[in-house]
């Protein structure tokens, strides 16, 4: 059993923000390998099962807000008794250029606050996790700022192809582990 989560914030203000880049790719994995199923609401988010090739998998989406993903995480964790090496978390990175993708196996919030909450309510930093870049922060923005505003249209387009193949990174993750992922990914 395989537990993916998307960072980003709920309520369509936040729709297509680059901090909503994490739910960008759990709806690319949900349309390749749900089958069909609905969304629904539990632990405070949105789930969706899925069939990653043969690893059965829960996609969420916690929909408490960036800051207290925490939570919604531990929730669905600790239901489905997921071991935090089959955790993975996809946030976004302003510290990485605009399409790049860094997997790694464990590590600090970088400074992410979706991920530092989730840190906090685990009490561990070693998970998995999947950044997408979406910087650098323009030296004329406050960082809160920019990660709320929605990337202009040639930025899209790199997001658009990005999120395609963070999905892909997350299918290598699920099927041949993390190492394999970082290797090809990063």
């Amino acid at each position: 059993m395989k537990l993916v989560v998307g960072l980003g914030n709920p309520g369509r203000k936040y729709e297509g923000t680059r901090h909503n880049v994490g739910f960008e790719v759990v709806a690319e994995l949900a349309r390749r390998w749900a089958s069909g199923n609905r969304p629904k609401s539990a632990f405070q988010g949105e789930i969706v099962d899925a069939l990653i090739g043969s690893e059965r998998s829960v996609l969420l989406c916690p929909q408490t807000f960036m800051n207290r993903s925490g939570f919604s995480v531990v929730l669905a964790r600790d239901y489905y008794k997921v071991t935090n090496d089959d955790l993975l978390v996809i946030c976004d990175d302003f510290a990485l250029s605009v399409g790049q993708l860094r997997v790694r196996s464990k590590g600090s919030s970088g400074g992410q606050n979706g991920l530092k909450d989730i840190i906090r309510a685990i009490a561990t930093e070693e998970f998995p996790r999947l950044r997408v870049g979406i910087g650098p922060v323009p030296s004329a923005w406050v960082a809160a700022d920019f990660v709320l505003s929605k990337f202009n249209s040639l930025e899209r387009g790199v997001i658009d192809e990005t999120v395609v193949r963070a999905a892909d990174a997350v299918e290598t993750w699920a099927r041949e582990g993390i190492a394999a992922c970082m290797n090809r990914y990063n």
